[in-house]
């Protein structure tokens, strides 16, 4: 117990149509103040996307995806949000949105491999009854 430190995340969701409040999963945001340690993972279902709503672009959802990654890793083409201590890229990022693409409310627990952690949360919320996964 001694090795583990604290984490939050939160779930991606895809929300084709924002009025019908309909969404599934596409990512988790995984961070860990002690572990110096933030990090997006996504993947859209294109076969749940296209039976949620064939009006949305596959490609530019990802681009918008790839950006949070961005700001995740603190790269400098992200923007100032990018040059944001870990924390508030984390705040930022976990942020109440009325839009497409929304994060669920944070949850916390206890890891001592946050890394791990991402990759069992993404299995287990994201690709959990993919067929394609």
């Amino acid at each position: 117990m001694q090795d583990k430190v604290t984490f939050e995340y939160a779930i991606i969701r895809l929300v084709p149509k924002v009025e019908r409040e309909e969404f599934f999963n596409i990512g988790v945001i995984l961070f860990s103040k002690r572990k110096k340690f933030l990090d997006v993972k996504f993947k859209i279902n294109e076969a749940k996307l296209n039976a949620y709503s064939c009006n949305l672009d596959l490609e530019a959802l990802n681009s918008y995806l790839q950006s949070w990654k961005l700001i995740s890793d603190g790269n400098a083409s992200a923007g100032i949000i990018g040059q944001f201590e870990l924390s508030d890229r984390f705040r930022w990022l976990a942020a109440t949105r009325s839009t497409v693409i929304q994060s669920s409310k944070t949850h916390s627990g206890l890891t001592e491999n946050p890394e791990k952690e991402l990759e069992d949360i993404f299995k287990k919320y994201v690709l959990c009854g993919d067929s394609d996964s």
